[in-house]
């Protein structure tokens, strides 16, 4: 039975409304029953982050079918050209993503950032690495580029699901400041899965945005602090995510194509 065009729109959206509000709920969910029983949140958090690692890993071993999608992965031998073009790209997305934060901040401030910088201060040196540098670059890899969003692509197309998931990803670090500088990397992890199918490149280049942020002072950045640098810097970020989108969807045809077990994934 042929499913029309309004009805697999409607079923895509709902799909896109369903799978990020459901593994998210579950996730947080899990962060407050770890708090309550940890009492420290960035200890908890980390620890939730290893957990997350464990149980997508075990779905993505176990169960790989659930997960999977087409079109497959790109053949090797283009992946060195297509790596110094990530590398490009996330020098522009930490770039694009600290000019807007910045901008944002001094302009209008963040409750939200300065009690998420304090609650890391209170934790610790050692907590604060762990999570900022292991548990938040597995864990949260784990969950949007190794969960929600090869669920999505089972689907919707490539540009749907980079962009639900980036905005949910940026959504879930709670305060304007840091979804501002997270935007910028979740569509080029979504971009990065999206070509190679694995997760250890996303999890070394949210590692390094994850470094950079912290080893970077925020005054060799305060040039960028204002909304003609930020404008600038994440066109040029779109122009170069929009090459790797390219990349990544040379191989779909136009129209749903079908995934592991059938399904329709909309383009």
């Amino acid at each position: 039975m042929t499913t029309s065009p309004i009805a697999s729109r409607l079923i895509g959206i709902g799909w896109c409304v369903l799978v990020p509000f459901v593994a998210v709920a579950v996730y947080l969910g899990l962060s407050t029953v770890a708090v309550l029983l940890i009492g420290e949140p960035v200890v908890a958090t980390a620890v939730l982050g290893m957990l997350v690692v464990v149980l997508v890993g075990l779905v993505r071993i176990q169960r790989p079918r659930w997960l999977a999608h087409a079109p497959a992965s790109q053949p090797r031998p283009e992946i060195p050209r297509f790596g110094l073009t990530v590398l490009g790209c996330a020098v522009l997305a930490f770039l694009a993503g600290q000019s807007l934060a910045l901008w944002i901040y001094v302009t209008a401030g963040s409750a939200g950032f300065d009690a998420s910088n304090q609650t890391r201060y209170a934790a610790g040196a050692v907590a604060t690495l762990l999570l900022t540098l292991v548990a938040a670059p597995a864990g949260e890899e784990a969950l949007f580029r190794g969960l929600i969003y090869p669920l999505l692509r089972k689907r919707v197309g490539i540009l749907a699901s980079t962009l639900v998931t980036a905005v949910v990803f940026g959504l879930l670090h709670g305060n304007a400041v840091q979804f501002a500088s997270t935007l910028p990397l979740a569509v080029l992890l979504a971009l990065v899965y999206e070509r190679t199918r694995v997760l250890w490149p996303c999890v070394l280049l949210h590692l390094g945005f994850n470094l950079a942020a912290a080893l970077v002072p925020a005054q060799a950045l305060g040039a960028l602090a204002n909304p003609v640098s930020a404008v600038f810097l994440c066109l040029a970020f779109a122009g170069c995510a929009f090459g790797l989108y390219r990349r990544g969807a040379g191989g779909t045809a136009p129209g749903a194509v079908h995934g592991a077990g059938g399904e329709s994934a909309m383009q």
